[in-house]
């Protein structure tokens, strides 16, 4: 994939002042950014997140999922840590676009699971492509990751995408009555590493290994 690097700007949020990078893939014109803080070019692995969009819990504050949760709480680490990076990738719903994601919510209103519902609309389970993610880090001069995520299947993506990950760092947090359904799906179909009792806003927790939690 071709990415072209657009325009960098500050952005002051609550978790602190971001510098924040734009990107284009110039052959979908799909735009992509990068939230990024401290001094992420030494060379030292950088904490970071690959987050795909979801409007409806990054900006609408829906507790279906664990998105919103998880942008913010993954904003807040890099903000403690004093330098790292947000992706952020508009791919929303797995892939499979907001109006197509509706409809997936609508098929688990009527008791589909989250699986369920996007093979029932004839599409896979995760349509999400990370192969942008290493031309935008290596355009910020990142050489290797610490990656927030509960995903193994988003590790080896990334991996796999030419991303050098090194270490891998759970980010589980925002379970609730709303999406405990949704969280046990990722856990049993997905294969995220979640435990079955995390609280609502349990903060995230930064290990220095690869074991699951």
């Amino acid at each position: 994939m071709t990415i072209e690097y657009i325009a960098s700007c500050k952005l002051p949020t609550p978790f602190g002042e971001f510098a924040m990078h734009g990107f284009e893939e110039t052959a979908t014109g799909k735009e992509h950014i990068a939230l990024a803080m401290g001094d992420i070019g030494s060379g030292e692995p950088v904490l970071a997140r690959a987050h795909s969009e979801c409007l409806t819990g990054d900006a609408l504050f829906s507790m279906r999922c664990d998105c919103g949760f998880q942008l913010e709480e993954a904003l807040r680490s890099v903000s403690e840590a004093g330098r790292g990076v947000v992706l952020y990738l508009r791919q929303e719903g797995r892939g499979i676009g907001l109006l197509n994601k509706i409809k997936a919510y609508n098929l688990q209103d009527q008791g589909a699971d989250t699986v369920e519902a996007n093979e029932a609309l004839g599409f896979g389970a995760d349509m999400r492509d990370y192969s942008m993610c290493q031309p935008m880090l290596s355009h910020l001069n990142i050489q290797a990751i610490r990656l927030m995520t509960n995903n193994p299947r988003k590790v080896k993506a990334l991996s796999s995408a030419g991303v050098t990950v090194s270490e891998r760092v759970p980010l589980e947090v925002g379970r609730n009555p709303h999406n405990d359904n949704y969280l046990n799906t990722k856990a049993s179909k997905l294969g995220h590493f979640l435990t079955s009792s995390a609280p609502v806003d349990a903060p995230v927790t930064v290990t220095h290994q690869d074991d699951e939690p």
